[in-house]
């Protein structure tokens, strides 16, 4: 008999059958890595109901691999769950059970988020009346004459296109010189704890940034590896900001993840970016990408020499919660959402 269930114990081995007969090797072994990082080390999980699953017999047949979050919404903590792409048997495809998982899974929480999932599960978002995705606006910043390149042009054109924005790009990436003091560090200490209370009241929503939401994302993740900046005052930590170098067709890119300033201190998200600047020459990347809803983050980034260029990135927001404004959706400006929010990071 096939029935809605949470899952169990010992159901770690018949998850892993059903994601690597479905999703293939490699999602199954991504699971098997990170899923005691993501269900038990993680802050947001020790509340948490488990995930949700299908039965049929002892087998399972459909899954769906959720990540829950503590969020903030205009200053008042809520619970909040990523949602992910459900996994059902082929034999039991078109049969509504990815359907019975998004629904049941977004029953457990306040809010419910999806970002970067498939056509399939964005239909059954809309049979669910979730509102279509906020674009998560994409920046660039070109620090060489290999940074406006395309892996889908021809050879010539991108020389052509290099040697023509070459002036520009000198312009733009001009190094700058800091103006405060910033440190890489492994793990936020609890002075961190004080910046995110001074700046979780400014966001409509955002995801917890506390020191150990940021150590158990950023310094805790098994699957990637992350360096974290952290901008001091006086003892204090006044922004951090954590980044990772990656290898892209035609270039090297550094991926600003995630960042943290109190809106309206625009000299410490100006000095965080001068340090990617630099660290990004170092590991000779071509160009930074950094993603960011919030508009006076990105009022910043612009006047750092950031450009906007079209976003594969979206942000889907379903609210359970009674209490929310009635106008959430209507202006997403002071939503705080970066790359490193989402379950899917490069």
């Amino acid at each position: 008999m096939t029935g809605l269930d949470r899952l169990r114990p010992d159901d770690r081995r018949a998850l892993d059958s059903l994601y690597r007969r479905i999703a293939g090797g490699e999602a199954a072994e991504r699971l098997a890595l990170t899923w005691q990082w993501e269900h038990r080390q993680n802050p947001a999980a020790r509340n948490a109901a488990p995930p949700w699953v299908v039965r049929e017999g002892t087998a399972l047949v459909a899954a769906l691999a959720t990540r829950p979050v503590d969020l903030t919404l205009s200053g008042r903590a809520v619970r909040g769950l990523w949602l992910a792409d459900p996994v059902v048997a082929t034999e039991r495809d078109r049969q509504g059970l990815d359907e019975l998982l998004l629904r049941a899974a977004s029953r457990d929480c306040e809010i419910s988020l999806a970002m970067r999932l498939s056509d399939r599960s964005r239909a059954v978002l809309d049979r669910m009346r979730v509102p279509a995705g906020v674009p998560v606006s994409c920046l660039v910043k070109p620090l060489s004459r290999r940074a406006l390149r395309r892996p889908d042009w021809p050879q010539p054109v991108n020389r052509l296109v290099s040697a023509v924005t070459l002036p520009i790009v000198r312009v733009v990436a001009r190094q700058r010189p800091l103006r405060e003091s910033v440190e890489v560090v492994r793990r936020l200490d609890r002075s961190a704890d004080d910046l995110w209370a001074a700046a979780a009241p400014s966001f409509g929503l955002a995801a917890r940034r506390d020191a150990a939401a940021i150590n158990w994302r950023f310094a805790e993740a098994p699957h990637a590896r992350y360096a974290l900046a952290v901008l001091r005052r006086q003892h204090a930590t006044a922004g951090y900001v954590v980044y990772r170098h990656a290898h892209e067709p035609r270039g090297r890119v550094t991926h600003i993840v995630d960042f943290l300033a109190v809106p309206g201190d625009d000299r410490a998200v100006k000095t965080l970016l001068r340090w990617v600047d630099r660290e990004a020459r170092m590991a000779d990347s071509d160009k930074i990408r950094c993603h960011a809803l919030n508009a006076g983050f990105r009022r910043v980034l612009k006047r750092s020499g950031y450009f906007g260029v079209r976003s594969a990135l979206s942000l889907a927001v379903k609210l359970n919660d009674p209490a929310a404004p009635r106008r959430f959706h209507e202006s997403t400006d002071d939503w705080h959402v970066t790359l490193g929010d989402g379950p899917v990071d490069p």
